[in-house]
């Protein structure tokens, strides 16, 4: 097996009887039978009795890409380790864009004392595209603000989750749009999702809406986003994550109006890493009891 050096220790334990190497020092890979945190850019030729590759990365669609993982490798991931800071990162920029939040720090370098009337999420209906990990814990804190959640899910057939509705299919995708005032993207990149909303799905969303990005980047049609800002069409939109990273800097999106822009930041947390770090282990002692691995990605659902 390969593994971070810094967890070098803990995998052994994991691993029991199985050898344990930092690939940066053995130059024989032949006899590698697992990678943990390798990257879509290894490659995996050398490697013939590769079988088992773990992603510390929640998402997998660098790895689905053709050709860089052979169909009989198993490929696990490390989702749900970030759903934590992800649904706090879009609380925070769904306060933001409420508030309109940066109006505020700019009064404060001028120093002016600039009181205003704002808004407020109670009562703000909240779209969640994607109603995995991270958009279950959004869903949760959002009920806590008084918001109303509907969530779009692929799959399944459930009307409700609690007080969460949820919708399907593509009529439940201009549903969502429709009847949402806060739209949050927290689905993961795949053939299904990339482009899924360009500027005929943001006009279906109220005006003054906001659109708020935390999972990945390509779902969303950028140059419609910004588009749908200029003309006021949207009231904002906080984006984490995006087409291109690092963003250009001529990216028109930096000095859209209303837009507040983060560098794909919003997981990267001690916690991230603590989970991540506690889900490869348990796949480690999982894998050598011969048990069923957890987070095995669905290659045909891109995750």
């Amino acid at each position: 097996m390969g593994g971070a050096r810094s967890d070098l220790a803990a995998v052994q334990k994991a691993a029991g009887d199985s050898t344990v190497i930092a690939l940066e020092e053995h130059s024989d890979r032949s006899s590698v039978t697992a990678l943990l945190g390798a990257s879509p850019a290894e490659d995996l030729t050398r490697y013939p009795a590769m079988r088992w590759v773990h992603s510390t990365a929640a998402g997998v669609d660098g790895w689905l890409r053709p050709g860089v993982l052979p169909e009989h490798v198993i490929l696990t991931s490390a989702a749900g380790n970030g759903a934590i800071p992800l649904a706090e990162h879009a609380l925070m920029l769904m306060l933001m864009l409420s508030r309109d939040a940066p109006r505020w720090a700019r009064a404060q370098e001028r120093h002016d004392w600039e009181r205003r009337t704002h808004g407020e999420l109670a009562g703000a209906r909240l779209g969640i595209l994607g109603y995995g990990n991270s958009g279950e814990d959004l869903a949760r804190k959002a009920l806590a603000c008084h918001m109303e959640v509907t969530a779009l899910r692929r799959r399944g057939s459930a009307a409700h989750d609690g007080e969460v509705r949820i919708v399907h299919g593509d009529d439940g995708l201009r549903e969502l749009l429709r009847t949402s005032d806060m739209l949050v993207v927290t689905a993961p990149l795949t053939v299904e999702t990339a482009g899924m909303i360009g500027a005929e799905q943001i006009a279906l969303l109220p005006p003054g809406a906001c659109i708020v990005v935390i999972s990945r980047g390509g779902i969303v049609d950028e140059s419609a986003l910004v588009d749908a800002l200029r003309s006021g069409h949207l009231g904002g939109a906080g984006i984490d994550a995006h087409a291109v990273e690092p963003l250009p800097p001529d990216s028109p999106l930096w000095e859209a109006p209303n837009a507040i822009v983060t560098p794909h930041n919003a997981a990267t947390t001690a916690g991230t890493a603590a989970r991540g770090r506690a889900i490869m282990l348990e796949n480690v002692d999982r894998r050598v009891r011969g048990e069923q691995l957890h987070n095995v990605v669905d290659r045909a659902a891109g995750y």
